[in-house]
């Protein structure tokens, strides 16, 4: 089992920046892929991005390449968002999520085991 809370969202002007934490509790933090997804109302879930268990390697949406950076410091149990240009079209809620599955599935939001419950992020025009 693992419990994941994320913190960091918040209300910011297009082309600022804020940094997500995802922290984890539970047993084995290091042996999950970790992703971010997101969720604008009216709109599904949506792929951001996804670090390997080890930060041998990462994988990033199209709309937040060059923009967005993920981290993960397996010795504190956390992930990390590092979200640089914002643009208004980037409010969503977001959410962190653990798989313990194949890594090739990062992107499908159904093959994650454990979800935090979210974070709100606006971005202001």
């Amino acid at each position: 089992q693992v419990q994941l809370v994320e913190s960091g969202g918040g209300l910011v002007q297009a082309g600022g920046s804020l940094r997500l934490s995802c922290a984890a509790s539970g047993r084995s933090f290091s042996s999950y892929h970790m992703g971010w997804f997101r969720q604008a109302p009216g709109k599904d879930r949506e792929f951001v991005s996804a670090i390997y268990w080890s930060g041998a390697d990462t994988d990033y949406a199209d709309a937040v390449k060059g923009r967005f950076t993920i981290s993960r410091d397996n010795a504190v149990n956390t992930v990390y968002l590092q979200m640089n240009s914002l643009k208004p079209e980037d409010t969503a809620v977001y959410y962190c999520a653990a798989d313990r599955g194949s890594w090739y599935r990062r992107r499908g939001w159904d093959n994650y085991d454990y979800w935090g419950q979210g974070t709100q992020v606006t971005v202001s025009s």
